[in-house]
């Protein structure tokens, strides 16, 4: 079985830079670390791995040292990396960022089954991975907390939706994107960290892309743009309160019907 894995490199905690004129995030120097959702897809291929054989291969869309996840990847068992680079790519939404990936994914050959994680801790849209079928003209399917068995052709799957849960059997080949709670990730092995640390990454650059209209990439394929970011406002506000039982117990009463927390 052939297994593509989708990882993306996001920012290590809340406190990052943003492009004032762009309105994107500056990736570069920021701590970073793997999209946890990814961690659940990428402990997926894995497993399907171990269960039906196959290679895994894992892909991800960034900066040069967005090669980081890949080897991180590495560590817990994936077999091969590919990093989709070059600066024509940067600003992208998740159009450009889809259609990019979608021409990697098109360069690189075909797979069974491609995973991703529901959504990125950065973006948080949970688009990429059903518009990334679309463009490959495969069958999706979103939510999905339990695997089930891989038949003649297919694999049969649970998606979790509002009210109920669904059983499908989806034909390959197809994209799932996996809720955090399918199946805990392994944690990374030393000696795989070793193993693996000088192993060879495709690298793949505009010049690769069969597509070579720059309209369709970066923030020139972008059909959205963002108008501004900003870190949220602290609202928190400390009082100290002195006094007899009953005076502070007044006061706090009377602050809390002044919040409006009762009537």
């Amino acid at each position: 079985m052939e297994i593509l894995v989708c990882i993306k490199q996001v920012p290590g905690s809340n406190k990052v830079e943003v492009d004032p004129v762009t309105g994107v995030l500056k990736r570069d120097g920021a701590d970073s670390k793997m999209n946890p959702y990814d961690l659940y897809a990428l402990e997926v291929g894995m497993e399907l791995k171990e269960q039906y054989g196959g290679r895994v291969t894992v892909l991800t869309m960034g900066p040069p040292q967005a090669k980081a996840v890949l080897y991180e990847a590495f560590s817990m068992g994936a077999d091969e990396g590919v990093l989709v680079t070059d600066r024509k790519f940067g600003g992208a939404d998740v159009l450009a960022t889809s259609y990019t990936l979608s021409q990697g994914i098109r360069r690189l050959g075909k797979f069974d089954i491609i995973l991703c994680g529901l959504q990125t801790t950065d973006g948080d849209t949970a688009q990429v991975g059903p518009e990334v079928s679309e463009m490959l003209g495969i069958p999706c399917v979103c939510n999905v907390n339990a695997i089930g068995a891989v038949k003649a052709g297919g694999i049969t799957v649970t998606m979790e939706m509002s009210e109920d849960i669904e059983e499908l059997d989806v034909s390959f080949p197809c994209l799932l994107t996996v809720q955090k709670d399918i199946m805990q990730p392994r944690l990374p092995s030393y000696k795989l960290k070793q193993a693996t640390k000088d192993r060879k990454i495709t690298v793949y650059t505009f010049q690769d892309m069969e597509d070579q209209d720059e309209h369709h990439y970066g923030l020139n394929g972008s059909a959205t743009q963002v108008q501004r970011i900003f870190p949220p406002t602290s609202d928190k506000e400390q009082r100290t309160i002195e006094g007899t039982s009953a005076e502070t117990a007044q006061q706090v009463l009377d602050l809390l019907k002044q919040k409006k927390f009762i009537a």
